[in-house]
């Protein structure tokens, strides 16, 4: 599948998962070293076009003179950052960023599939969106996380696929979820750190 359309297609599923809503959330995929695909900014990712994406180079400098979204600014600390990542994708789930705004970390396993497919997922402190507060929040979690939970801001993954960094913020919500529904039941985290 062409990259731009598989954007539109990861745009569609964020929308219809309930994973972003309105204009939120932004998704990005770089194709070399100086050439990254991501959403413009202003427009419901449900709805995207390939011909509304923007191309920036490593930068965010616009190629196309079309406007990235402004959270464009994370999505190139983790490429500067993890040579193995090709992309990256920003949400606001309900359940996750609900933790994220508590303040509470996605630490305790009540599902082994949590252990083995995302691990710890760790809050970045609070950072103003849009300014580089933010990638400097993110910075410490990038070396050796999947994903991170962006304080009163939602949720950020990233993989070396496109499909791979959505299914995480899929997993990601769905931790929260569960662990949210299992602490609300009175249970006791069954598994200790085993990785």
């Amino acid at each position: 599948m062409d990259i731009k359309e598989e954007i539109c297609e990861i745009g569609r599923r964020m929308y219809a998962k309930e994973l972003i809503c309105g204009y939120e959330g932004n998704i990005s995929v770089r194709v070399s070293d100086n050439e990254i695909w991501t959403t413009p900014t202003g427009v419901c990712k449900g709805f995207l076009t390939p011909d509304m994406l923007v191309c920036v180079d490593i930068n965010g400098t616009p190629i196309d003179n079309k406007k990235p979204s402004s959270e464009l600014k994370m999505h190139l600390r983790v490429y500067r950052e993890r040579a193995d990542v090709q992309a990256v994708v920003h949400a606001h789930p309900t359940y996750a960023t609900a933790f994220a705004a508590a303040g509470k970390a996605l630490d305790k396993f009540y599902l082994t599939e949590n252990i083995i497919t995302l691990g710890e997922i760790y809050v970045a402190p609070y950072a103003t969106p849009s300014t580089e507060e933010v990638p400097d929040s993110i910075a410490p979690f990038l070396k050796g996380c999947k994903a991170v939970l962006l304080a009163n801001h939602g949720a950020l993954t990233w993989a070396k696929t496109l499909q791979d960094a959505y299914f995480l913020m899929e997993s990601v919500e769905s931790a929260a979820k569960t662990t949210f529904i299992t602490e609300q039941l009175g249970a006791k985290e069954i598994f200790v750190r085993l990785l």
